[in-house]
């Protein structure tokens, strides 16, 4: 792995961790009242988290066996929590 490969995957951690933090916080502000909340928004947030780690592994479980590089299993792994993030974050900021 290169350094610039390493600095890309902390890159794509990064903006995860960022993205998760502001759904969190508009999850947070719309159970306080101070955002209006979706019927059912609760559930989702607790219903969704399982189907996504499990897609997540799978993912990463089949580029593992596909003989990826470690760099590919990772980015095979965070894809799938990146696009439900970003589709959450898209959504709660509607």
């Amino acid at each position: 792995m290169t350094p610039f490969t390493f600095f890309a995957l902390q890159s794509q951690f990064a903006a995860l961790a960022v993205e998760t933090q502001i759904v969190m916080s508009l999850r947070l502000m719309a159970m306080a009242g101070a955002l209006p909340a979706r019927p059912g928004e609760n559930n989702r947030m607790i219903s969704e988290k399982g189907p996504a780690m499990t897609k997540a592994f799978s993912a990463g479980t089949q580029a593992a066996f596909a003989g990826k590089a470690p760099e590919q299993i990772i980015n095979a792994s965070l894809a799938p929590l990146t696009r439900k993030v970003r589709q959450n974050r898209k959504r709660l900021m509607k």
